[in-house]
Order: C-alpha cells, then sequence, then structure tokens
C-alpha cells in the first residue's frame, strides 16, 4: 500500500495556515459533548490535555506516574528550539526548517517539518506567559546557545534543566483544567490495549497500578502521547518506566510502526561502570558550546590522568573531522566519532569506553563562575555520580541510547491510519527524520500539544457524532478479557529466571546487533536470537504475587513482552533499508571516508509496518517522500 500523508499543496510557507482554515469546526457548545482519551501527560500530552480543556472538550488523561509532573520530559536538559533569530545571526523559520531536514538526513515530510519550525516561535511565548524562568541575558532578554547541527544560536534554556521547567508550566495549564473539571486526572493508571470497534479508536483498556483493577475507558477520540521506545536496548538515558507498551497494543489493533529502526544514541552520557546498572544518565548536549571533545593521540597516555597530557598530544576529534561544525555536529555523527576513538584504542576510562569532555579552555576564556551559571546543575549531578569535578578535569562522556525518531505513522493531521487514534510526540514517526536535532523534542512535543491538535482533533470530531461508543460494546468485554488473559497466563508461569535475565539479555542482543552500527549479518543474529528469549520469556521467566494488587514484577513483566515482539519488528526494518541515514547506519553503506551513505534511488520514502502476528512477517507500506524545498544532498558538517 502506498500511504498518503496529507500533506497541504501549494507554497509551504501558507500550508499550515491554509490547512487550519480548511479543517472544519466544533462550535463551542458542542465541544462540551466530546470526550476525549489522553494516554500520557508529559510535554506532548500535558500540553494536549490543558489545550483541549481549555476549548471545552472533556477530556480523560492518564499516567502511570503518580503525578504528571514525574513525566519523562522532565529529563530534558539542554532547551527548547525557537526560530525567534534573538541574536540576530541568521536565524529564520526557513533556516530552522532546513536545518531539521537536513538534521533528518532526508528522511522527513517536509510539510510537517516546515509547520514545526513555524509554531515554534508560539511556543516561547506560550511558555514565558505561564513563567517558565528561561536564562535571560545582560539586558534582560531571553538568551540563546547553540546546539548541535546548526550554525545559529536558537536554543532557549533554563540552566540545565529545561524539560522540568517546561513541564511544570503544561502542569500548571493542566491543573488548571483538573481544577475546572473539564479534564478528569487518572494516575499511577497503564494503558494495555486499545478498543477499536468498527475499524475506529473508541477506547482503552487500562490497569490501576495500585489496586490491580481492569477497566476501560471510552470516548470519542484517543490520543497517545506515550514517548519513545529505546528502553529496548535495556540501559538508555530513559526512566526506566519509559516502553514501548502503549504503541505496541495500538500497532496489534492495526496501527502501522513506521521507521522504528530510526533510533538515536546520545554522544554525551556517563559511561556505563558495570553490570549493576539498570539506566545510563544523560549530560546535556548544551556542554558541548564550551566543552571540548577529546582523546589521546597515543594509546600509551590513555591511563594517564588528562590533565598530564600534553595539549599537542590530544586528539580533538570533532574539530578535527567537522571543522565548520567543530563539537557541536549532530548526535548520529558525533556518537559514531565517539566510537570510532575507542575501536581504534583510545578511548579513556574503564574499559576504555570513553571520550573527554574539557572545559578547560571555555573556563579560561570565561572564568568558571560564568560557566556554572549556565551549566551548574549538570556539574554538579556528574560529580555526585563519577565522584570527578568536571571544573577541575575533563568529563568522561560515551554514547548511550536516548531518543525514538521512529513511532506510530501519522498523517499530517497527526492521525494514524486508525480513524480516530491520534499519536503526539515522541509517540509518533513524523518530523524528526533519521535524526533529530538535539533541542528538537521539547519542540515537538509542545507543537504537537498545544498549537496542532488542537486544530486537527477538531477537523475529526466535527465528522462524528458525539458519544457513539458504549461500555456494553462486545469489543470492550472483548478487550477486558484479553487483558485478563495475558495477566492470568504471566503467573502461571512457573520457571527459574527473572524478567531482568531477560530483560538485560534482550538489551545486550540489541546493543552488539542494532546499536550504533549495523550490518546485515548483526542484524540476522538479532533476529535469530530475539525469538529465543521470547520463548524463553514465556517458558522458563517466574513472577511472583498476583494481578490484583501493586505490582512492579507484573508491570515490568508486561513491558519487556512488548519488547520481546518489538525487538524483532526493529531488527527487521533496519535489515530491508539498505542504506545508511541519520542514527541507521549500516557498515556495508558509507562513503570512503566513513560517512553515511543514503540510497535515494530506493529508500526516499517512510518504512510504515502493518502487524501480521507475533512471529510472522509484517506487511511494509510505502509513503514516498518528496522534496520540493530542500533539494536532497548529501549531508555534510565538513
Amino acid at each position: 500500500m502506498i500511504l498518503d500523508g496529507k500533506c497541504p499543496s501549494g507554497p509551504i510557507e501558507k500550508t499550515w495556515d491554509k490547512h487550519r482554515f480548511d479543517l472544519k469546526l466544533v462550535n463551542p457548545a458542542n465541544k462540551r459533548k466530546y470526550k476525549v482519551i489522553m494516554v500520557g501527560t508529559g510535554l506532548a500530552g500535558g500540553a494536549a490535555a490543558a489545550s483541549l480543556g481549555e476549548l471545552g472538550y472533556n477530556v480523560e488523561a492518564f499516567c502511570y506516574q503518580d503525578s504528571p509532573r514525574r513525566a519523562h520530559s522532565i529529563a530534558a536538559q539542554g532547551g527548547i528550539n525557537a526560530a525567534k533569530a534573538y541574536p540576530n545571526d541568521g536565524d529564520s523559520i526557513y533556516r530552522l526548517f532546513y536545518d531539521t531536514i537536513k538534521g533528518g538526513d532526508f528522511r522527513a515530510r517536509e510539510a510537517d517539518v516546515w509547520r514545526l519550525a513555524q509554531v515554534s516561535n508560539n511556543i516561547i511565548d506560550q511558555c514565558v506567559a505561564q513563567g517558565v524562568p528561561f536564562a535571560r541575558d545582560y539586558a534582560g532578554y531571553l538568551d540563546n546557545r547553540s546546539f548541535g547541527g546548526a550554525q545559529v544560536s536558537r536554543t532557549f534554556f533554563a540552566r540545565g534543566q529545561t524539560g522540568q521547567q517546561l513541564l511544570l508550566g503544561a502542569y500548571s495549564a493542566l491543573s488548571r483544567q483538573i481544577k475546572a473539571g473539564s479534564v478528569k486526572m487518572y494516575n499511577r493508571t497503564e494503558m494495555l490495549d486499545l478498543i477499536v470497534i468498527d475499524g475506529v479508536a473508541k477506547g482503552i483498556t487500562i490497569r490501576d497500578m495500585v489496586t490491580g483493577e481492569i477497566r476501560a475507558h471510552m470516548g470519542d477520540a484517543v490520543c497517545l502521547a506515550t514517548g519513545g521506545y529505546v528502553n529496548v536496548f535495556y540501559l538508555s538515558t530513559n526512566a526506566m518506566g519509559c516502553s514501548v507498551t502503549a504503541n505496541w497494543k495500538a500497532h496489534k489493533k492495526g496501527a502501522f510502526f513506521a521507521n522504528p529502526c530510526y533510533t538515536q544514541i546520545h554522544p554525551t552520557c556517563i559511561p556505563q561502570t558495570g553490570d549493576h546498572q539498570s539506566k545510563l544518565t544523560l549530560m546535556s548536549e548544551s556542554l558541548r558550546n564550551d566543552g571540548r571533545c577529546w582523546v589521546p593521540k597515543k594509546k600509551e597516555d590513555c591511563g594517564k590522568h588528562p590533565n598530564d597530557v600534553p595539549e599537542d598530544d590530544r586528539d580533538y576529534y570533532l574539530e578535527r573531522k567537522y571543522p565548520s561544525f567543530g563539537n557541536l555536529a549532530p548526535r548520529d555523527i558525533a556518537s559514531r566519532a565517539a566510537k570510532a576513538q575507542c575501536d581504534d584504542g583510545r578511548g579513556v576510562g574503564p574499559g576504555g569506553r570513553g571520550v573527554y569532555l574539557d572545559f578547560a579552555t571555555a573556563i579560561k576564556r570565561v572564568s568558571e563562575g560564568t560557566i556554572k551559571e549556565r551549566y551548574g546543575n549538570l556539574f554538579e549531578m556528574y560529580e555526585k555520580i563519577t565522584d570527578e569535578n568536571g571544573y577541575k578535569r575533563p568529563m568522561r562522556m560515551y554514547p548511550a541510547p536516548h531518543y525514538a525518531m521512529g513511532g506510530l505513522w501519522v498523517d499530517y493531521n497527526l492521525m494514524s491510519n486508525v480513524p480516530g487514534l491520534f499519536v503526539l510526540g515522541e509517540a509518533n514517526f513524523s518530523v524528526h527524520g533519521a535524526n533529530r536535532l538535539g533541542a528538537s523534542a521539547l519542540m515537538q512535543g509542545l507543537a504537537d500539544g498545544y498549537f496542532v491538535i488542537p486544530y486537527t482533533i477538531g477537523g475529526y470530531l466535527a465528522g462524528i457524532k458525539p458519544g457513539d461508543y458504549s461500555l456494553d460494546n462486545p469489543e470492550v468485554k472483548k478487550s477486558i478479557d484479553e487483558v485478563h488473559a495475558n495477566i492470568k497466563k504471566m503467573f502461571s508461569l512457573k520457571g527459574k529466571k527473572t524478567v531482568s535475565e531477560i530483560y538485560r539479555a534482550l538489551g545486550k542482543v540489541m546493543w552488539e546487533n542494532v546499536g550504533m552500527a549495523r550490518s546485515a549479518a548483526s542484524l540476522k543474529t538479532a533476529l535469530a536470537e530475539i525469538p529465543k528469549l521470547r520463548d524463553e520469556f514465556w517458558n522458563n521467566v517466574n513472577i511472583t504475587g498476583d494481578g490484583g494488587e501493586f505490582n512492579q514484577q507484573l508491570e515490568n513483566a508486561g513491558r519487556v513482552a512488548d519488547f520481546l515482539e518489538f525487538a524483532e519488528l526493529l531488527s527487521k526494518d533496519a535489515l530491508v533499508r539498505e542504506e545508511s541515514c541519520g542514527g541507521h547506519f549500516r557498515v556495508e553503506h558509507q562513503m570512503p571516508d566513513g560517512e553515511a551513505k543514503r540510497n535515494d534511488a530506493d529508500f526516499c520514502h517512510v518504512a510504515a509496518w502493518e502487524f501480521k502476528g507475533v512471529g510472522k512477517e509484517p506487511e511494509l507500506h510505502k509513503e514516498p517522500l518528496k522534496f520540493d524545498n530542500v533539494h536532497l544532498a548529501v549531508r555534510s558538517y565538513k
């Protein structure tokens, strides 16, 4: 099937404005007749629930945390992009659009990316009005800093805790609507199935994580804003609760999964210290504004204290390889470059899996006090974890799984191929292509929540009858029964392994074979090993307790079971895509200098997969990508 993204035609500068005008409207008196299910209350979901509640819709919002304030959006550090051009350094909406298309290695839709760039400025105004404490310069104006993949300063920030401050802004707006009664909030609930009636999404089946109750919630539309799936690698920068479950349940009910092989490895994370770890810690990309990446030129210097390595014996490899962008090369390129130094035997720290991020030059230039003002909390966090002072000696960094560019397929209206199912933020695939530029995740989440879905969901709801659903529908009972049966099946297993053992084994298979560098051989290895792990899970795992109570073992088991199915699709997608682009690096497809080699003739499309059954071949559907405003070119940051 050739998919239609329903992108508007005409001059790209007018597409979003024209599309908004063409969308059908729901009049204010009728909005209160409609109910919207919102799964996830991070930046995308929280902003969307607040906005839809403010418009007058009835919203039921769900999160697995004890409060929306604990959504993983809170962990974002460095900033949020917008094309306000305050520094007067040549930025514009078009340049943000261009940088995002190029940064994604020409694997994103032009219309979607243009809209993202266009509404970016509105996001900053909205957040300032909410009281988000963005950094300001000496004159009191909002300050900006640079991020990877751009040669302008367009990133707004609040030290190293931008995600937290933005989430508190969205949470305050959401709390207002909860108080007003337009949003009903369900904390500590996990979506375990999507209810589809006559081909249309009408509700979800959830488990109350405190009492164990299984119940259904129905609505006129369902929105998923449930984040990404990189915990399939086990170790990642994501919160341990982040999973693919909501997306995967929707996928099994007919929603296409787009570009699952597009995963981002972040170049600046604290290196792993041993098998005891259950997650990794991100250090913001903003540190590369002032920090310089280097490794010793000579292998014998790797064991020395970094301050004892002479300047002439240091290889500032990003500045050497990419002089135009230097340490602010995009994430996929910076990650592969760090791996290449370590593979060459010049890595530092335990196991030789680390590179230095050095602030000595910046401290000498602007003073330690200035660096503290910019990144102080990040240095404190680094010292608490490593017991090393980043001001006195270079930090040690190594790439780690961080973000999912792939997600459920959506059209321009953010609706999946299942009518009534909308997907927001990191849970969809739409704007980042094969590599997300730093500081664009927060931008996408808030753009989708505040400025896109309030328009596009109205266009859908205006065409349907409100309240056309019932808890008495046979599909509701069927969904609840299936969830109960799956839980019962898990508790019937009386094997010898824990869920964590299987999960760690899956993560090892994924990282070693489907990580920063992939090959046909490694991907075939993964596709051979994953079914074995899945079989072992369903025959030799042991889950204690029961389902009618608070049971984290059960929660983890359900999420790992979904990862064991999803991992096969991710690996399959990576094997089929015979090219290198962005974060998807196939070693067979590279330029003589080691850079990614795209195949535009055969793979300039979105790969959207249809579920056909566990262990069965999924069906591939394609959406061709057209580039009328940014011409396809070799992506270079040199």
